[in-house]
């Protein structure tokens, strides 16, 4: 397992499932306070790889009960998103590209792209993955593509 301050440094001190600020200070104890999740990312020649992100621990516990979710943030502007989770799942096991959202404007599709590819960073930390925009319909689609 790797240092939890690297990993926290790495992922900007905030919890991958909430999107929230982690204390570093606080007690790995305290419910809110900082733990590392590892999961067995897409497997290669050589099996599964492990990658660790950083999480509050009672996000880390509740995560066991449920399936995560990683929601879209209020904020932005976008159309038929599709579920974050369920569609990086898709491009580490097959790549390519999925249209993710729709936008009414070019700026709100660069909002949504920025927030994502932020979002991401600390979801799936080591994966390349890359955003662009396409007019299309009189809307802007939010591509999001693997590799």
């Amino acid at each position: 397992m790797s240092d939890l301050n690297e990993i926290g440094e790495r992922d900007g001190w905030r919890c991958w499932l909430c999107d929230a600020p982690v204390d570093p200070e606080a007690s790995v104890n305290s419910d809110r306070g900082p733990s590392v999740d590892g999961f067995a990312a897409a497997k290669g020649k050589k099996g599964a790889v492990m990658v660790e992100r950083l999480a509050h621990r009672d996000c880390n516990t509740k995560k066991g009960k449920i399936a995560p979710v990683v929601a879209w943030s209020a904020d932005l502007l976008v159309v038929d998103p599709s579920p974050i989770v369920a569609t990086v799942d898709r491009l580490s096991r097959k790549g390519g590209r999925e249209v993710i959202a729709r936008c009414p404007s070019e700026s709100d599709a660069q909002e949504a792209s920025d927030w994502l590819l932020d979002r991401l960073s600390r979801f799936v930390p080591g994966m390349a993955l890359s955003t662009s925009i396409e007019p299309g319909g009189g809307q802007y689609m939010l591509v999001l593509r693997a590799g």
